[in-house]
């Protein structure tokens, strides 16, 4: 008989679980209600298998797997996650867990399918370097799993999953596409067969640039994200937003990449282009000669900077205290005629419009500031908040969609930034995703609740 450990703070759930998965006597349950009460079991008893969920107070579901691991435990793990959590997936499987699955529909199915992945992951004790038929399994559920568009590459190239949300974005049908090699992937986004951010991963910013992406956030050891241009099939121009991340099996061993492509052409026309990118390139060529300047050419950059600071520090008290739009506009205009590369200027500047209710100015100065800081997360989350405005003004779910990518890129630096988690959950509210949101609107109050909340402080310096 296996012996099961399921780890819930839901009590309901457990007493529900614990009668159904014993009931074929093959399997005794064992229960604990959070993650601390289930450390201090194990450090009593083992156990074949361990069921957890994911969306635990203190202590989640991928952070009390990360401990186990940590001390050698090889337990097999199945997570319960919800709905479209690709990152939460892609974490569980990089730290070790055998399965994950969903946490909703009909009980009796799930319970079933636990018992199933109990007795498959206690036959396999770990994910092999290559890829058999269970590692693929599991990565393409993974992915059919994620409402984004999604796909993903084994470490040779080869494509091995290719979710439903993937084919509506690109005209492509699954059993088109899976098993191809060969950057053939790519043809539906470029039009050509090229390196995309899936096989961009472990290189350098500077090659990533060099392949035409732009708005590069990459967090280490994890997901990287970035903006480029792409083809269409019918020959149009579209604008592309990616986000790609390894997978490791339990040996520390590259076994795939996952990639999400999303169409963010509605919020970057005429905002965020190529020649910009190359500016900002030649931007931080000419910061590098100014170090060779002679000392009367330095001290005009000088005497530069400090007028551009004061027309911005004008333009912030005209339209923040004064509430002197125009006049505030004017005054970021001068200080961007010194000098056109100063985020927080461009930032300000959309802040005004967006006071003004010109939220397409507002957008474009915004996009602005984000490509030349793209890692301030003040700026990201000024930007998320109007195309949250323009998705909800229009109804827009393209714009929607993109302010919930910008308050993730938020997240990703900020993990406990609870603001940023529940302008998620709104955008997710306003698109009719109600269980959705829900996650996100409790992630927001948790961490609220566990007074771990840290808030972006606006700054005012050039």
């Amino acid at each position: 008989m296996l012996s099961v450990l399921v780890i819930d703070d839901e009590p309901a759930l457990l007493e529900v679980m614990k009668p159904f998965v014993e009931r074929s006597g093959e399997m005794s349950v064992h229960t604990a209600q959070s993650a601390t009460e289930a450390l201090k079991i194990l450090s009593e008893k083992s156990f074949d298998a361990i069921i957890m969920d994911y969306d635990m107070p203190e202590i989640n579901g991928v952070a009390l797997l990360k401990i186990l691991r940590s001390d050698g435990d090889t337990t097999p793990v199945i997570i319960f996650t919800g709905i479209g959590h690709e990152r939460t997936a892609i974490d569980a499987l990089n730290y070790g867990a055998t399965f994950f699955v969903q946490k909703d529909g009909d009980p009796q199915k799930q319970f079933h399918q636990l018992c199933d992945m109990v007795k498959t992951a206690v036959e396999s004790t770990y994910i092999g370097k290559k890829l058999g038929t269970t590692t693929r399994k599991i990565i393409s559920d993974m992915i059919n799993f994620s409402i984004e568009p999604s796909f993903a590459i084994d470490f040779e190239g080869k494509v091995v999953a290719w979710n439903t949300s993937m084919e509506q974005l690109t005209g492509t049908p699954a059993s088109d596409i899976l098993g191809k090699s060969d950057y053939l992937y790519a043809i539906p986004f470029f039009g050509t067969k090229r390196k995309m951010l899936v096989n961009l991963i472990f290189e350098p910013d500077e090659e990533i640039k060099r392949r035409k992406y732009m708005i590069i956030n990459r967090v280490a050891k994890g997901p990287i994200s970035a903006v480029t241009k792409g083809l269409k099939k019918d020959g149009s121009e579209w604008t592309l937003w990616s986000k790609a991340m390894p997978v490791f099996d339990m040996q520390g061993n590259f076994i795939a990449s996952v990639g999400i492509v999303r169409d963010v052409t509605a919020t970057s026309e005429d905002a965020i282009t190529h020649d910009e990118t190359k500016d900002v390139v030649e931007h931080k060529t000419e910061a590098k000669s100014q170090q060779k300047s002679t000392p009367a050419g330095l001290f005009g950059k000088i005497l530069s900077k400090s007028s551009a600071s004061s027309y911005y520090k004008e333009g912030v008290n005209l339209y923040t205290k004064e509430k002197k739009y125009p006049d505030a506009l004017a005054a970021f205009q001068k200080a961007l005629e010194i000098d056109d590369k100063l985020p927080r200027v461009w930032n300000a500047r959309g802040l005004c419009y967006r006071e003004m209710g010109d939220y397409n100015s507002a957008l474009k100065s915004l996009s602005r500031a984000v490509e030349l800081a793209p890692d301030n997360p003040e700026l990201l989350f000024n930007l998320g908040e109007t195309l949250e405005k323009i998705g909800k003004e229009n109804m827009s779910n393209k714009y929607l969609d993109s302010a919930i990518q910008t308050f993730k890129m938020v997240t990703n630096q900020m993990p406990n930034n609870a603001d940023a988690w529940n302008q998620i959950g709104i955008c997710y509210k306003e698109m009719g995703q109600i269980e959705e949101s829900k996650f996100y609107f409790d992630r927001a109050r948790d961490i609220h609740l566990w007074k771990k909340h840290t808030p972006i402080i606006p700054k005012r310096d050039v």
